[in-house]
């Protein structure tokens, strides 16, 4: 019964200085493949390391909207690393207010926003997309910007039903962290619960986000399994049915995975 953790931060701290224990955790624990999100434009360097000495890795090229450069050259960037062995999508990518300044524009970051979406749709690769505090602005740059011919996936969803709709509808996956597991979170349950079989992923944004009963301690691919079983128990089907879908969902949504 594999697990797929549909994103992680292998390279990040404290990550990163225990690869070979998380991974044998994470073996230890049926988790058999795992993508590995870039946040700069750097972080592929460490991520094409970890590809080329272990097996079951593969990687994005992205710039989190927090990392949002003010870059003419983006999207040559975005497209030149695309190309890269094990590169399976774009991202992550996307808008995130929380941080915002007060009156701060997020110009930058929905500039960005929209080069990512423009290299995904050259190198025609799927997206990854981080949205927090800014869901209108993401659904809508997505629709006008016509990420729906490659897709993708919202990761880490903490959104409501109405957005997971619209996502949906633009030919995105849906994907759970553990914040589905925490106490407070039964709207997001909720949600959970609605999305189709078909359209559903598992991660654990690792190193951040540990699920119950590992919330507070450092995150790793090996907890994705307390995700899928709060996904089994949420919608009342076995384990195994979750493991199975959103492992046949990842290489459905990442064909260069296949």
């Amino acid at each position: 019964m594999p697990y797929i953790d549909s994103h992680c931060h292998l390279h990040l701290a404290p990550l990163g200085q225990d690869v070979i224990g998380a991974l044998q955790r994470a073996a230890d624990h049926h988790v058999s493949h795992m993508l590995c999100v870039s946040v700069t434009l750097e972080d592929i360097q460490a991520i094409q390391v970890l590809m080329r000495e272990h097996t079951g890795i593969f990687g994005s090229v992205g710039v989190h909207p927090n990392e949002a450069p003010c870059s003419t050259t983006l999207f040559d960037d975005l497209t030149r690393l695309a190309r890269l062995d094990g590169v399976v999508a774009i991202g992550e990518t996307g808008l995130d207010y929380y941080r915002l300044e007060e009156g701060e524009a997020p110009a930058t970051q929905q500039q960005s926003f929209r080069q990512h979406i423009a290299a995904a749709r050259h190198a025609q690769k799927p997206l990854i997309i981080h949205t927090r505090e800014a869901a209108a602005d993401t659904l809508r740059i997505l629709s006008e910007e016509g990420a729906a011919e490659v897709g993708g996936v919202l990761h880490c969803f903490t959104e409501s039903e109405a957005v997971a709709r619209a996502a949906l509808d633009l030919n995105f996956y849906i994907s759970f962290s553990g914040i589905v597991t925490f106490k407070n979170a039964e709207a997001l349950r909720a949600v959970a619960r609605f999305v189709p079989e078909d359209r559903l992923l598992i991660e654990t944004d690792a190193p951040y986000l540990a699920p119950v009963p590992h919330r507070g301690k450092s995150n790793e691919p090996s907890f994705v399994r307390h995700v899928a079983q709060c996904l089994a128990d949420i919608r009342q089907v076995p384990l195994e049915r979750i493991a199975d879908s959103t492992s046949r969902n990842f290489f459905s949504l990442f064909k260069d995975a296949a």
